[in-house]
């Protein structure tokens, strides 16, 4: 494998930031510098030196950093982020493109060494095409902690979604368990026999052609927005998917779902007492809103 191609799947990072890193002289193999396409081999020992931190450790308030990533918040314990789309949580087969997990790491943020290398910190995921908040955990409290709640359901995730139609009634949940696709890869589907999956949802503004939902998870699974409201003929515009109408997305502007982790909030892990953090629309999602509203 490609040096640019294998750190880039090891820390997150695009191939074109690693190629910077190898032409500044950052990297090397077994104690030779190494240029972006030189190949790496089983066992070899591999050093980056990454830039100096743009942000502080522990930091309040926005700040903007690496990928568009913007933090809400951060402390000794968790950093809360602001996801773009186009960033994927940590690094996975297949996926070239940044990460939360490089982006945080590459800006000197600690982050909590329990689970696997690559997932660092993670304790809940946003998909790539998913906009809004996320919260990473910094610390081995944090991450015990916050896995324990989300587990337990203890955490509030709220998200808005625009969905095509008019769903009957207006506000309602959705209870129907989800699995892999039968015949599918990479897309799920309410499948008999799958693990329980429960949506809330109310209606906050309807349109012509479709309605802005608030939704609240009861449960955490992949997809599980997406496929619930696919699965009541409801889907998300723009997610071509799961069925949305690629007309509609085109008079809209999307390229992706109309999809936002709009609200989390939890039970801080230091002193239990109860954080809140909201995100922004998107300027695209905000777009599509317009448009949705012109007469």
């Amino acid at each position: 494998m490609r040096v640019d191609a294998g750190l880039s799947r090891l820390l997150g990072l695009s191939r074109t930031v690693v190629a910077a890193l190898a032409e500044d002289g950052r990297v090397a193999v077994d104690g030779r510098t190494a240029g972006k396409s030189d190949r790496l081999t089983a066992g070899s020992w591999l050093e980056v030196a990454l830039p100096e931190p743009e942000a502080p450790a522990s930091i309040s308030g926005p700040a903007e950093v690496v990928a568009g990533l913007t933090v809400l918040h951060a402390d000794d314990d968790l950093i809360v982020i602001d996801k773009p789309v186009g960033v994927a949580a940590h690094p996975s087969p297949g996926w070239t493109g940044p990460t939360v997990v490089g982006g945080l790491a590459a800006l000197g943020y600690r982050l909590s060494t329990s689970g696997a290398a690559e997932r660092q910190g993670i304790v809940h995921r946003l998909d790539v095409g998913t906009t809004g908040v996320m919260v990473v955990a910094a610390s081995e409290r944090a991450y015990t902690t916050l896995k324990r709640a989300f587990k337990e359901r203890t955490v509030d995730k709220r998200y808005h979604a625009v969905c095509q139609g008019h769903p009957d009634p207006s506000s309602g949940t959705i209870d129907a368990p989800i699995d892999r696709h039968p015949r599918h890869d990479h897309r799920y589907a309410v499948v008999a026999g799958g693990r329980p999956s429960v949506t809330h949802y109310d209606t906050v503004e309807a349109f012509r052609a479709a309605s802005l939902l608030d939704i609240r998870l009861e449960t955490g699974r992949t997809h599980q927005i997406r496929v619930h409201l696919s699965a009541v003929r409801h889907p998300c515009v723009g997610d071509l998917i799961y069925g949305a109408d690629p007309t509609l997305s085109q008079r809209l502007g999307l390229t992706r779902q109309w999809l936002h982790a709009r609200a989390l909030a939890f039970d801080h892990p230091a002193d239990g007492r109860w954080v809140e953090f909201v995100s922004p629309y998107p300027a695209d999602l905000e777009r599509a809103l317009d448009r949705l509203r012109e007469p």
